[in-house]
């Protein structure tokens, strides 16, 4: 994927990638960022720390591992979401279908990962 907007307006390919991911998945944790988005996972839990660091992200450990989602009582959270909303809803099925391959949720079988808005 090409540097885009939200990579422009954040300084980096690990932020749009975190806030995508995190758009589309409702929560998720740096290794299925880094494999999904093919960043190095190094810049990708920076980024996560300094989003949480921030207040817009809230980090539950699960095990081992830490899982992140955008802080529901940030009202910054919710604008940024709104944000990242903006350009996913603009990106088109094929860019979607690239970024979002793997299925992190069950679903029925057959069922596709993304949907079209027609």
């Amino acid at each position: 994927m090409n540097s885009t907007a939200l990579a422009e307006m954040f300084g980096s390919r690990a932020a749009e990638a975190v806030l995508l991911h995190l758009f589309h998945h409702g929560e998720s944790y740096g290794r299925a960022v880094s494999s999904d988005f093919e960043i190095s996972l190094d810049s990708v839990q920076r980024q996560l720390e300094k989003f949480a660091g921030a207040g817009v992200l809230v980090a539950m450990r699960h095990g081992r591992t830490v899982v992140y989602s955008f802080n529901p009582r940030s009202k910054a959270a919710a604008r940024l979401r709104d944000l990242v909303a903006v350009y996913y809803d603009s990106m088109s099925l094929e860019a979607k279908e690239h970024c979002f391959q793997i299925r992190r949720r069950h679903r029925a079988k057959d069922k596709p990962v993304i949907y079209s808005a027609s």
